[in-house]
C-alpha cells in the first residue's frame, strides 16, 4: 500500500536530509520519495515523481555549475501553478522579516527556522498538517511575518520574481529573463525599471546586491 504523504527535500546538506528522514521515518504514512541538491533539479523531480509535500531550503545553489541561490521567489508559483496539489514548506535559517512575508506570499505552507529544535523534532506532525491544507510557521517566523515592513522593501510579487531571476542568473538578457517568466520583453523591462525605483539602485547588479542586503530575496554566501 503506498504511503498517505510523499514527500521531497531541496537541500545541498546530506546531513540535514539524513536528519530530516530520520524524524519522518518514523510516521508509517510518510515516505520521502525524492531528495534533491540543486534548485534547477526541482521541475524534473516533480515531473516524475508524485509529491504532497516538498521541503525547501532558501539558499541551494541554483545548478552544478552556478552557486548563486535558486530563484525561489519564481519557482513557488510557477511549481503551484503546474501542480495545485502540492503543498511547500520553507525550512532555513533566515529570518529576515521581508523574505519570511514574501515566500508566504508567493503561495508557500509553512516557514521553518532550521534552529526551531521543537518543530524539527516534530516534523512528521508538520509534513501532516501542511499535506492536509493547513500551514505552519515556527514562533520567530511567525513574528517576522507580522511585522510592518518598510516602504522600500515593499516589492510586487512579479517585481520580486524579476529581481530574484536576475540574482539567480546574473548572465541572461531581459529578454531570456522574460522567457522564463513567460511575458513580453517589455514587461520584464517595466518591472525591473520599478523595482530599480523602489530600491534606489541605478541598475540590476546593484538592485540585486541591496535586495539580498535588505532580506528580500536569498542573500548570497557562496
Amino acid at each position: 500500500m503506498s504511503p498517505e504523504i510523499r514527500v521531497a527535500i531541496l537541500d545541498d546538506h546530506q546531513g540535514i536530509i539524513d536528519g530530516y528522514c530520520y524524524r519522518l521515518e518514523k510516521d508509517p504514512n510518510i515516505q520521502v520519495v525524492a531528495t534533491r541538491a540543486y534548485g534547477e533539479e526541482l521541475e524534473p523531480m516533480l515531473a516524475e515523481q508524485a509529491v504532497d509535500v516538498l521541503f525547501l531550503d532558501i539558499n541551494v545553489p541554483t545548478s552544478a555549475d552556478n552557486s548563486n541561490p535558486y530563484p525561489i521567489l519564481h519557482l513557488i508559483p510557477r511549481l503551484l501553478q503546474q501542480y495545485p496539489d502540492l503543498n511547500i514548506l520553507v525550512i532555513s535559517m533566515y529570518h529576515q522579516a521581508s523574505l519570511v512575508k514574501n515566500v508566504m506570499e508567493a503561495g508557500a505552507s509553512g516557514y521553518v527556522m532550521k534552529d526551531d529544535r521543537l518543530t524539527i523534532q516534530e516534523l512528521a506532525a508538520v509534513a501532516r498538517t501542511v499535506a492536509s491544507g493547513g500551514i505552519h510557521l515556527s514562533r520567530e517566523a511567525h513574528d517576522q511575518y507580522l511585522k510592518k515592513i518598510p516602504k522600500e522593501d515593499n516589492l510586487s510579487p512579479r517585481q520580486l520574481e524579476a529581481i530574484s531571476l536576475c540574482a539567480a542568473y546574473p548572465e541572461k538578457t531581459t529578454a531570456e529573463i522574460a522567457k522564463l517568466m513567460d511575458v513580453a520583453n517589455s514587461t520584464v523591462r517595466n518591472l525591473l525599471s520599478e523595482a530599480y525605483l523602489r530600491l534606489e539602485a541605478p541598475n540590476r547588479m546593484a538592485a540585486v546586491a541591496k535586495a539580498r542586503r535588505l532580506g528580500i530575496i536569498a542573500p548570497d554566501e557562496n
